[in-house]
Protein backbone atom coordinates (compact mmCIF):
# COMPACT_ATOMS: atom_id res chain seq x y z
CA UNK A 1 0.00 0.00 0.00
CA UNK A 2 1.16 3.34 -1.45
CA UNK A 3 0.01 6.50 0.11
CA UNK A 4 -0.24 8.57 -3.11
CA UNK A 5 -2.39 5.67 -4.79
CA UNK A 6 -5.03 5.79 -1.71
CA UNK A 7 -8.15 7.20 -2.51
CA UNK A 8 -10.05 9.69 -0.24
CA UNK A 9 -12.05 6.78 1.25
CA UNK A 10 -8.99 5.06 2.11
CA UNK A 11 -7.56 7.56 3.82
CA UNK A 12 -10.53 8.14 5.71
CA UNK A 13 -10.38 4.48 6.53
CA UNK A 14 -6.89 4.91 7.72
CA UNK A 15 -7.40 8.05 9.83
CA UNK A 16 -10.29 6.35 11.91
CA UNK A 17 -8.73 2.94 12.57
CA UNK A 18 -5.18 5.07 13.69
CA UNK A 19 -7.32 7.40 15.87
CA UNK A 20 -8.78 4.20 17.87
CA UNK A 21 -12.75 2.87 18.00
CA UNK A 22 -13.95 5.52 20.78
CA UNK A 23 -12.97 8.39 18.16
CA UNK A 24 -13.80 6.45 14.71
CA UNK A 25 -17.49 6.09 16.53
CA UNK A 26 -18.22 9.75 17.42
CA UNK A 27 -17.17 10.07 13.67
CA UNK A 28 -19.34 7.82 11.89
CA UNK A 29 -21.83 8.85 14.84
CA UNK A 30 -22.34 12.00 12.39
CA UNK A 31 -22.12 10.20 9.01
CA UNK A 32 -25.24 9.98 6.88
CA UNK A 33 -26.28 6.26 5.93
CA UNK A 34 -24.99 6.07 2.53
CA UNK A 35 -21.63 7.78 3.40
CA UNK A 36 -21.18 5.40 6.73
CA UNK A 37 -21.70 2.43 4.59
CA UNK A 38 -19.03 3.01 2.31
CA UNK A 39 -16.65 4.19 4.63
CA UNK A 40 -17.71 0.85 6.99
CA UNK A 41 -16.88 -1.50 3.66
CA UNK A 42 -13.31 0.24 2.89
CA UNK A 43 -12.42 -0.02 6.54
CA UNK A 44 -12.94 -3.91 6.11
CA UNK A 45 -11.04 -3.98 3.37
CA UNK A 46 -8.21 -2.62 4.89
CA UNK A 47 -5.46 -4.93 5.49
CA UNK A 48 -1.76 -3.85 7.03
CA UNK A 49 -1.11 -0.50 6.67
CA UNK A 50 2.96 0.63 6.77
CA UNK A 51 3.71 2.90 9.76
CA UNK A 52 4.72 5.63 6.92
CA UNK A 53 1.48 5.41 5.27
CA UNK A 54 -0.28 5.86 8.34
CA UNK A 55 1.40 8.68 9.45
CA UNK A 56 0.97 10.39 6.07
CA UNK A 57 -2.71 10.25 6.65
CA UNK A 58 -2.37 11.37 9.83
CA UNK A 59 -0.42 14.21 8.70
CA UNK A 60 -2.60 15.25 6.33
CA UNK A 61 -5.67 15.18 8.67
CA UNK A 62 -3.78 17.43 10.86
CA UNK A 63 -3.20 20.16 8.07
CA UNK A 64 -6.77 20.07 6.93
CA UNK A 65 -8.06 20.40 10.80
CA UNK A 66 -5.21 23.28 11.60
CA UNK A 67 -6.73 24.59 8.04
CA UNK A 68 -10.40 24.79 9.36
CA UNK A 69 -8.81 26.69 12.27
CA UNK A 70 -7.06 29.26 10.40
CA UNK A 71 -10.36 29.75 8.37
CA UNK A 72 -12.30 30.32 11.47
CA UNK A 73 -9.83 32.74 12.80
CA UNK A 74 -9.41 35.02 10.00
CA UNK A 75 -10.92 33.29 6.51
CA UNK A 76 -9.34 31.78 3.67
CA UNK A 77 -6.48 33.96 2.45
CA UNK A 78 -5.70 33.82 6.34
CA UNK A 79 -6.01 30.54 6.36
CA UNK A 80 -3.92 30.43 2.33
CA UNK A 81 -0.90 33.02 4.62
CA UNK A 82 -0.17 30.51 7.00
CA UNK A 83 -0.12 27.40 5.68
CA UNK A 84 2.34 28.84 3.05
CA UNK A 85 4.48 29.71 5.75
CA UNK A 86 4.10 26.37 7.30
CA UNK A 87 4.50 23.70 4.66
CA UNK A 88 5.18 25.58 1.98
CA UNK A 89 2.90 27.24 -1.27
CA UNK A 90 2.36 24.17 -3.22
CA UNK A 91 1.36 22.22 -0.20
CA UNK A 92 -0.42 24.95 1.13
CA UNK A 93 -2.77 25.33 -2.35
CA UNK A 94 -3.30 21.58 -2.36
CA UNK A 95 -4.29 21.66 1.22
CA UNK A 96 -7.10 24.35 0.48
CA UNK A 97 -8.24 23.13 -2.49
CA UNK A 98 -9.42 19.72 -1.28
CA UNK A 99 -10.44 21.79 2.41
CA UNK A 100 -12.46 24.00 -0.20
CA UNK A 101 -14.00 20.72 -1.95
CA UNK A 102 -14.97 18.87 1.58
CA UNK A 103 -16.47 22.15 2.61
CA UNK A 104 -19.08 22.27 0.00
CA UNK A 105 -22.55 22.58 0.74
CA UNK A 106 -23.33 19.41 1.75
CA UNK A 107 -27.35 19.61 -0.06
CA UNK A 108 -24.82 20.21 -3.48
CA UNK A 109 -23.62 16.72 -2.80
CA UNK A 110 -26.52 14.67 -4.35
CA UNK A 111 -25.92 16.18 -7.67
CA UNK A 112 -22.48 14.67 -7.82
CA UNK A 113 -24.69 10.88 -8.50
CA UNK A 114 -26.44 12.51 -11.15
CA UNK A 115 -26.01 12.05 -14.79
CA UNK A 116 -25.29 15.47 -16.23
CA UNK A 117 -27.83 14.94 -19.03
CA UNK A 118 -30.50 14.75 -16.57
CA UNK A 119 -29.22 18.13 -14.04
CA UNK A 120 -29.07 19.30 -17.55
CA UNK A 121 -32.36 19.05 -18.05
CA UNK A 122 -33.29 20.15 -15.13
CA UNK A 123 -31.25 23.41 -15.32
CA UNK A 124 -31.91 24.63 -18.49
CA UNK A 125 -34.77 26.28 -18.04
CA UNK A 126 -33.32 28.19 -14.69
CA UNK A 127 -32.07 31.97 -14.13
CA UNK A 128 -28.38 32.13 -15.67
CA UNK A 129 -27.29 32.94 -12.39
CA UNK A 130 -29.30 29.72 -10.48
CA UNK A 131 -27.33 27.73 -13.17
CA UNK A 132 -23.80 28.99 -12.25
CA UNK A 133 -23.80 28.78 -8.58
CA UNK A 134 -24.97 25.25 -8.79
CA UNK A 135 -21.92 24.68 -11.45
CA UNK A 136 -19.44 25.50 -9.07
CA UNK A 137 -20.59 23.27 -6.19
CA UNK A 138 -19.36 20.46 -8.67
CA UNK A 139 -16.64 18.30 -9.30
CA UNK A 140 -15.08 20.70 -12.44
CA UNK A 141 -15.40 17.18 -14.31
CA UNK A 142 -19.54 16.91 -14.16
CA UNK A 143 -19.68 20.91 -14.37
CA UNK A 144 -18.04 20.64 -17.80
CA UNK A 145 -20.00 17.96 -18.84
CA UNK A 146 -23.42 19.85 -18.11
CA UNK A 147 -21.76 23.06 -19.16
CA UNK A 148 -21.55 21.18 -22.55
CA UNK A 149 -25.14 20.09 -22.64
CA UNK A 150 -26.36 23.87 -22.53
CA UNK A 151 -26.95 26.39 -25.73
CA UNK A 152 -24.22 28.17 -26.87
CA UNK A 153 -25.85 31.25 -25.50
CA UNK A 154 -26.30 29.67 -21.82
CA UNK A 155 -22.90 28.61 -22.07
CA UNK A 156 -21.54 31.82 -22.38
CA UNK A 157 -23.85 33.94 -20.16
CA UNK A 158 -23.06 31.15 -17.54
CA UNK A 159 -19.08 30.87 -17.72
CA UNK A 160 -19.10 34.83 -17.54
CA UNK A 161 -21.06 34.58 -14.32
CA UNK A 162 -18.98 32.19 -12.99
CA UNK A 163 -16.13 33.93 -13.50
CA UNK A 164 -17.22 37.09 -11.83
CA UNK A 165 -18.78 35.41 -8.96
CA UNK A 166 -18.40 36.70 -5.51
CA UNK A 167 -18.90 34.78 -2.49
CA UNK A 168 -22.49 33.09 -2.01
CA UNK A 169 -24.29 33.53 1.74
CA UNK A 170 -24.92 29.93 3.08
CA UNK A 171 -29.10 31.66 3.33
CA UNK A 172 -29.33 31.67 -0.61
CA UNK A 173 -27.16 28.31 -0.72
CA UNK A 174 -30.47 26.94 1.52
CA UNK A 175 -32.83 28.52 -0.86
CA UNK A 176 -31.70 26.49 -3.74
CA UNK A 177 -30.92 23.51 -2.29
CA UNK A 178 -35.02 23.44 -1.00
CA UNK A 179 -35.59 23.29 -4.67
CA UNK A 180 -32.88 20.61 -5.64
CA UNK A 181 -34.29 18.77 -2.80
CA UNK A 182 -37.95 18.97 -4.05
CA UNK A 183 -36.98 17.76 -7.23
CA UNK A 184 -34.65 14.61 -6.50
CA UNK A 185 -36.07 13.90 -3.52
CA UNK A 186 -33.03 14.06 -1.06
CA UNK A 187 -31.73 16.26 1.65
CA UNK A 188 -28.63 18.19 2.80
CA UNK A 189 -27.90 21.79 4.85
CA UNK A 190 -25.90 24.75 3.51
CA UNK A 191 -22.40 24.61 5.50
CA UNK A 192 -20.12 27.26 4.19
CA UNK A 193 -20.49 30.04 1.17
CA UNK A 194 -18.79 29.43 -2.09
CA UNK A 195 -17.53 31.72 -5.02
CA UNK A 196 -16.41 30.98 -8.47
CA UNK A 197 -14.28 33.16 -10.09
CA UNK A 198 -12.10 33.08 -13.25
CA UNK A 199 -10.09 29.86 -11.83
CA UNK A 200 -13.41 28.16 -11.00
CA UNK A 201 -13.92 28.63 -15.20
CA UNK A 202 -10.90 27.84 -16.44
CA UNK A 203 -10.95 24.63 -14.93
CA UNK A 204 -13.76 24.08 -16.51
CA UNK A 205 -13.26 25.00 -19.49
CA UNK A 206 -9.89 22.97 -19.69
CA UNK A 207 -12.34 19.53 -19.39
CA UNK A 208 -14.88 20.95 -21.76
CA UNK A 209 -15.29 20.27 -25.62
CA UNK A 210 -12.98 22.48 -27.74
CA UNK A 211 -15.93 24.07 -29.48
CA UNK A 212 -17.51 25.38 -26.72
CA UNK A 213 -14.38 25.95 -25.03
CA UNK A 214 -13.88 28.35 -28.39
CA UNK A 215 -17.26 30.13 -28.18
CA UNK A 216 -17.53 30.62 -24.30
CA UNK A 217 -13.90 32.57 -24.33
CA UNK A 218 -14.66 34.46 -27.58
CA UNK A 219 -18.11 35.15 -25.58
CA UNK A 220 -15.52 36.04 -22.52
CA UNK A 221 -13.27 38.31 -24.28
CA UNK A 222 -16.43 40.58 -26.40
CA UNK A 223 -17.73 41.13 -22.73
CA UNK A 224 -14.87 41.52 -20.88
CA UNK A 225 -11.33 40.74 -22.59
CA UNK A 226 -9.56 41.59 -19.05
CA UNK A 227 -11.21 38.81 -17.63
CA UNK A 228 -11.14 36.54 -20.63
CA UNK A 229 -7.23 36.65 -20.30
CA UNK A 230 -6.87 36.00 -16.68
CA UNK A 231 -9.15 32.80 -17.65
CA UNK A 232 -7.04 32.39 -20.54
CA UNK A 233 -3.90 32.57 -18.59
CA UNK A 234 -4.99 30.08 -15.75
CA UNK A 235 -6.03 27.94 -18.89
CA UNK A 236 -3.73 24.35 -20.22
CA UNK A 237 -4.27 23.86 -23.93
CA UNK A 238 -1.99 21.45 -26.09
CA UNK A 239 -0.40 23.98 -27.93
CA UNK A 240 0.97 25.45 -24.43
CA UNK A 241 3.17 22.42 -24.31
CA UNK A 242 5.70 25.09 -25.78
CA UNK A 243 5.75 26.85 -22.64
CA UNK A 244 7.40 23.40 -20.77
CA UNK A 245 10.79 23.59 -20.40
CA UNK A 246 13.18 20.35 -21.82
CA UNK A 247 13.08 18.79 -18.45
CA UNK A 248 9.33 19.00 -18.42
CA UNK A 249 8.78 18.19 -21.76
CA UNK A 250 11.39 14.67 -20.93
CA UNK A 251 8.94 14.23 -17.84
CA UNK A 252 6.09 14.18 -19.66
CA UNK A 253 7.04 12.28 -22.59
CA UNK A 254 8.02 9.29 -19.83
CA UNK A 255 4.20 9.43 -19.02
CA UNK A 256 2.66 9.80 -22.34
CA UNK A 257 1.78 6.73 -24.88
CA UNK A 258 3.82 7.10 -27.78
CA UNK A 259 0.58 6.51 -30.23
CA UNK A 260 -1.02 8.95 -28.18
CA UNK A 261 1.51 11.79 -28.99
CA UNK A 262 2.07 10.79 -32.67
CA UNK A 263 -2.09 11.06 -33.18
CA UNK A 264 -2.28 14.08 -30.86
CA UNK A 265 1.10 16.05 -32.94
CA UNK A 266 -1.12 15.46 -36.15
CA UNK A 267 -3.32 19.12 -35.81
CA UNK A 268 -0.27 20.25 -33.68
CA UNK A 269 1.32 23.85 -34.85
CA UNK A 270 4.97 23.24 -36.33
CA UNK A 271 5.88 24.70 -33.11
CA UNK A 272 5.23 21.84 -30.53
CA UNK A 273 6.34 19.19 -33.30
CA UNK A 274 9.22 20.87 -33.45
CA UNK A 275 9.59 21.02 -28.75
CA UNK A 276 8.95 17.62 -28.63
CA UNK A 277 11.11 16.22 -31.72
CA UNK A 278 13.68 18.16 -30.07
CA UNK A 279 13.31 16.47 -27.16
CA UNK A 280 13.45 13.09 -28.55
CA UNK A 281 15.93 10.90 -30.34
CA UNK A 282 16.43 10.89 -33.59
CA UNK A 283 15.00 7.09 -33.98
CA UNK A 284 12.09 8.16 -32.40
CA UNK A 285 11.42 11.31 -33.64
CA UNK A 286 11.45 9.03 -37.55
CA UNK A 287 9.59 7.02 -35.95
CA UNK A 288 6.81 9.15 -35.14
CA UNK A 289 6.71 11.13 -38.18
CA UNK A 290 6.44 7.66 -39.84
CA UNK A 291 3.54 6.88 -37.71
CA UNK A 292 1.76 10.45 -38.42
CA UNK A 293 2.14 9.70 -42.09
CA UNK A 294 0.83 5.85 -42.02
CA UNK A 295 -2.21 7.08 -40.09
CA UNK A 296 -4.10 8.62 -43.34
CA UNK A 297 -6.71 11.24 -42.89
CA UNK A 298 -8.08 10.79 -38.83
CA UNK A 299 -11.12 12.28 -37.28
CA UNK A 300 -10.52 15.50 -35.67
CA UNK A 301 -12.31 13.83 -32.27
CA UNK A 302 -9.42 11.25 -32.01
CA UNK A 303 -6.91 13.81 -32.55
CA UNK A 304 -8.59 16.21 -29.97
CA UNK A 305 -9.55 13.12 -27.68
CA UNK A 306 -5.18 12.23 -27.65
CA UNK A 307 -4.54 15.94 -27.08
CA UNK A 308 -7.17 15.86 -23.90
CA UNK A 309 -5.43 12.85 -22.60
CA UNK A 310 -1.88 14.46 -22.50
CA UNK A 311 -3.30 18.02 -21.54
CA UNK A 312 -4.52 16.25 -18.34
CA UNK A 313 -0.81 14.48 -18.05
CA UNK A 314 0.69 17.95 -18.01
CA UNK A 315 -1.71 19.27 -15.45
CA UNK A 316 -1.56 16.33 -13.20
CA UNK A 317 2.42 16.78 -13.36
CA UNK A 318 2.55 20.24 -12.95
CA UNK A 319 0.04 19.37 -9.87
CA UNK A 320 2.66 17.13 -8.21
CA UNK A 321 5.22 19.69 -8.68
CA UNK A 322 7.20 17.60 -11.43
CA UNK A 323 6.96 19.95 -14.25
CA UNK A 324 6.93 23.60 -14.49
CA UNK A 325 4.62 25.82 -17.31
CA UNK A 326 7.25 28.44 -17.58
CA UNK A 327 5.51 32.05 -18.70
CA UNK A 328 3.03 31.97 -16.03
CA UNK A 329 2.35 33.02 -12.54
CA UNK A 330 4.50 35.61 -11.07
CA UNK A 331 8.25 35.20 -10.05
CA UNK A 332 7.54 32.27 -7.95
CA UNK A 333 7.90 30.09 -11.44
CA UNK A 334 10.53 32.32 -12.65
CA UNK A 335 13.81 29.51 -12.76
CA UNK A 336 16.96 31.00 -12.91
Amino acid sequence: MQYDNLTSLQKVAVALVAFGSEVSALVLKGMNEHDLEKITVEIANLRDVPAAVEQKVIEECHQIFMARQYISQGGVDFAKQILEKAVGAHKASEIMHRLESSLRSKGFSMLQDIDPKQLTGFLQNEHPQTISLILTQLNPQQAAAVLSELSQELQAEVSLRIATMEKIAPEILGEIEQTLEGHFEKSGSATMSVSGGAKAIAEILNLIDTSAEKNILQSLEADDPDLAAEVKNMMFVFDDIVLLDDRSIQRLLKEVETKDLSLALKASSDEVKEKIFANVSERVAVMMKEEMEYMGPTRLSDVEAAQGRIVETVRRLEEEGQIIISGRGGKEDIIV
